[in-house]
């Protein structure tokens, strides 16, 4: 029956290449990088073969910035290690260019097509194939197998939701999770789960993200804009998915009963501080304008990053449009009110945040970071929220409670230091498979 689910599996996604190629082309409108090199996503590569990588795939954003974690160590473990580097985002490919070096290679990831993904090993032969966090394909499995690569889930988890939809297709995803030669689990709960769904050599190891390094000079910028601030405090709705915005601009003028943020404090924090300046930053550029202009919508002036010189731009509402500069906003902010947890998406993480000093308030929706997200809350390094009503309410009345903020960062940090250790870990575990 797997033999037969995977056949059916191959004919489906050789036919879907036409849809693929439509939507690359349609979100290459948007983000002009989704339209270049279009021809790794089908296998075909401008470079002669080459042997002897080290595979790392990073598909979006987020695993680009674990997968940096990682290389640190293995950098250090593996001296001049030729890195081969893959994802399916633009931001993942834009934020990966970041951690090239002399002798380095970037490329799509190929599409989970038989003969793509065999093109890919027949191209690369790389020496060890790196997966980071859940991206597991059949295909992608079966060819690496094929081709001798010991494949690796590093940084793994997988929600219960996730578990659920895999347990749909189990026929095809016992046999791809059953080919990792090890699985480096972030947490026990996860380890549990990738057990169920076929997962064999699976060892708890943490999560990376604990051992993010902030960027000196990025909170160095943000710290600057925060001292031109005087009295003002920044509360921030960060790395926000669709629907978010909407609640948290209503929340702005429900609550205030005017539409701009500088006399909005006399309703929200009873006059503690003289001003709030509220910041959105969205998850995906492509919302860039969208957000801006439900900004307008709802009767508030925007200041966009991109505008700014040394000096933030005065306006009833900032949108933080640039990339890679997380680490400078939660510097700037006094408060993050935690983006894709007040709709029913799961969460960002909040790793960086803490790392970076700024006090979280979570919404109810944290499934995708649910220990981290947990042990943070318990550790009174964050705090959770029913609603985007109660969250703004939050941010605004610690705006008044120095004290509070203060025993938010400190408990935050001590939480951080107890928790990390993983990028060492994990980087053994893939040296001793290496070395296998």
């Amino acid at each position: 029956m797997q033999a037969f689910a995977l056949s059916v599996y191959r004919l489906l996604t050789w036919a879907l290449q036409p849809l693929v190629r439509l939507r690359l082309s349609r979100r290459a409108a948007k983000e002009p990088l989704y339209g270049q090199w279009i021809g790794e996503r089908f296998g075909s590569y401008s470079q002669p073969a080459s042997e002897g990588w080290i595979w790392i795939h990073a598909v979006s954003l987020g695993e680009t910035r674990a997968a940096a974690i990682l290389l640190r160590e293995l950098r250090a473990q593996i001296p001049g290690m030729k890195l081969l580097l893959t994802h399916g985002t633009a931001t993942g490919r834009e934020e990966g260019a970041k951690l090239l070096q002399a002798g380095d290679l970037q490329v799509w990831q190929p599409w989970d097509s038989r003969k793509a993904t065999q093109s890919f090993f027949k191209c690369f032969k790389p020496r060890i194939g790196i997966v980071m966090e859940t991206e597991v394909w059949p295909n992608l499995c079966a060819a690496a197998k094929e081709a001798g690569v010991p494949m690796v889930l590093a940084n793994a988890r997988l929600s219960d939701r996730s578990l659920r939809k895999a347990q749909r297709v189990s026929l095809l995803a016992k046999p791809a999770f059953a080919s990792f030669a090890a699985v480096l689990a972030q947490t026990d709960d996860d380890a549990k789960r990738l057990q169920l769904v076929g997962a064999s050599q699976v060892s708890v190891v943490g999560n990376l993200k604990f051992d993010v390094r902030i960027d000196p000079a990025l909170q160095q910028t943000g710290r600057a804009f925060k001292q031109q601030l005087g009295d003002t405090r920044v509360i921030m709705l960060a790395i926000s998915r669709e629907g978010e915005e909407v609640q948290f601009l209503e929340q702005i003028r429900l609550i205030s009963g005017i539409n701009t943020a500088e006399s909005a404090i006399e309703s929200i924090a009873n006059k503690s501080a003289s001003k709030i300046q509220w910041l959105i930053v969205p998850r995906h550029p492509q919302r860039f304008d969208e957000v801006q202009r439900l900004c307008e919508q709802a009767g508030l002036a925007v200041s966009r990053r991109s505008q700014w010189n040394d000096t933030p731009t005065p306006a009833d509402i900032w949108l933080g449009n640039s990339l890679g500069e997380m680490a400078m906003y939660y510097s700037l902010a006094d408060v993050a009110l935690l983006g894709g947890s007040f709709e029913p998406l799961g969460g960002q993480n909040l790793i960086e945040a803490i790392a970076a000093g700024c006090p979280v308030i979570m919404g109810p929706h944290t499934f995708n970071f649910l220990e981290a997200s947990e042990t943070a809350q318990a550790a009174g390094a964050a705090v959770r929220v029913a609603s985007m009503q109660a969250g703004v309410q939050e941010a605004a009345a610690l705006m008044g409670q120095p004290a509070k903020r203060q025993a938010l960062q400190q408990a935050g940090a001590h939480w951080l230091a107890m928790s990390q250790g993983a990028a060492q870990r994990q980087a053994q575990a893939l040296a001793d498979v290496l070395a296998e």
